[in-house]
């Protein structure tokens, strides 16, 4: 059984962490903390535990062996680390840091700790991504050329735990980044895993074109975002992020391959559909996936729990985390410069 602490109790920890773990039966979920203590305290009321007063007093206890960071992104880092020098197993929201140093700081400490960092990168473990990995890898499609992967939908401001424009999610100060962030950073995760190969090169249009704070002002943050991605062997495709997408979220990726397309969440009536070079059709009707209006199973915090109870590093760890955080920063950057970034 293991221990759990959770830092920071907004909706992905009322919707995900918190209900997950108390369905795990190898975890419990001993304590909260949240600056905002109401918060701290309907998570207690509804899966018991305490509540911390501080992270510190959190990662004092010794009944806490795994602790979730689930705060907003500029604090994914130091309290992570935090975490993994009091010696507590980390399971740290995307994206992991806001800076490539960060997440190689965060790495660092959980080996020198000797303790777990696992990434909460999800879409790898919806059921119609596993399905479409083992189909890309058995070779039925041939080789992928190029692929196109999107997220998006009307904002965070319509789910966090704020739900107006005062939410973090529009603060650079807490959140650094904003759809790229949110949104792009699962599917740069995402893609590199379907292909199995790293993306070495990015073209990207990253910018604010609708979003508005509390002061009626454009954000100062990304809404929206175009990249052009190229991998080591040659793939081409775009990746698409965006929270102005104010008709029906938009989760698909689609992957054009020589002998015939795949497309993901592209058909509402089946999550995988396969389209043969011959013609020939087929559907997999494969588990949804979670969106803000119907936040299912996600897998995460029981891949979590197992890692730990098998001594085991977590597949989705620190440094998967960090190849996905290259690909975001290296597309920034492209659209900083209006250039062509090469990754290392």
């Amino acid at each position: 059984m293991v221990g759990i602490g959770i830092i920071g109790c907004g909706s992905i920890t009322k919707w995900r962490h918190a209900p997950e773990y108390d369905g795990n039966k190898n975890a419990k979920i001993q304590g909260f903390y949240d600056p905002i203590s109401d918060r701290a305290r309907e998570m207690t009321s509804r899966y018991g535990g305490k509540i911390y007063n501080t992270v510190e007093e959190m990662l004092a206890d010794p009944i806490i062996e795994a602790v979730s960071v689930c705060t907003a992104n500029s604090y994914h880092a130091p309290l992570s680390i935090q975490a993994l020098k009091a010696g507590k197993h980390v399971l740290c929201e995307k994206p992991m840091a806001t800076s490539v140093e960060d997440a190689e700081a965060m790495i660092a400490a959980a080996k020198e700790a000797g303790k777990y960092l696992m990434i909460g990168h999800n879409q790898r473990l919806v059921e119609a991504h596993k399905k479409a990995k083992k189909i890309l890898a058995s070779g039925e499609l041939g080789k992928v050329i190029t692929f196109s992967t999107n997220f998006s939908h009307a904002g965070p401001e319509l789910w966090s735990a704020d739900k107006s424009a005062k939410t973090w999610f529009f603060n650079k100060k807490d959140a650094f980044m904003g759809a790229m962030g949110d949104l792009g950073i699962h599917k740069a995760d995402l893609i590199r895993w379907l292909i199995g190969d790293e993306i070495k090169e990015v073209k990207a249009y990253v910018t604010t074109l609708d979003k508005k704070g509390p002061d009626g002002k454009l954000i100062e943050i990304d809404d929206n975002a175009i990249c052009l991605l190229q991998s080591r062997t040659g793939i081409i495709g775009t990746l698409t992020s965006s929270w102005t997408n104010y008709g029906n979220e938009n989760n698909s990726t689609v992957l054009y391959c020589t002998e015939g397309t795949m497309k993901i969440y592209d058909n509402p009536d089946f999550p995988l559909e396969i389209v043969k070079k011959d013609g020939e059709k087929i559907y997999y009707k494969i588990g949804g996936i979670q969106t803000n209006a119907s936040q299912t199973k996600s897998g995460i915090i029981d891949q979590f729990v197992a890692s730990i109870e098998a001594g085991t590093s977590p597949e989705i760890s620190g440094e998967e985390g960090l190849a996905a955080l290259r690909i975001i920063f290296a597309c920034f950057e492209s659209s900083a410069k209006g250039d062509k970034v090469v990754l290392e």
